[in-house]
């Protein structure tokens, strides 16, 4: 199975292009967003999902203007989870038969 298809956790973004792009670190990131140095750090190393409170904590910390829109944030994320949970073995199931 193909790696080439598999989108990156939007933590991944945060981590290599918006907080560089920012000169900021993890630590000061975290203070900025009222969240725990562990809690940012677990989202950026892709450990942990976007919540939506962290969506909109991003939001408001990066501005719509700036790509910061909190849906944004979240349809990435449901990207990322539906193709893993796509590419994980699960057992068959039959699909429903029309009445």
């Amino acid at each position: 199975m193909s790696d080439m298809h598999n989108p990156p956790h939007p933590g991944e973004t945060l981590r290599d292009d918006v907080l560089p792009e920012l000169g900021l670190t993890i630590t000061e990131a975290a203070r900025q967003l009222g969240v725990t140095r562990a809690a940012l750090s677990r989202v950026l190393n892709g450990r942990a999902a976007i919540s939506p409170d962290m969506a909109l904590r991003l939001e408001a910390w990066l501005g719509i203007e700036q790509g910061g829109r909190a849906e944004l944030w979240l349809s990435q994320q449901m990207t990322y989870d539906v193709w893993q949970a796509r590419h994980k073995s699960r057992p068959a199931i039959p699909r429903l038969a029309a009445k």
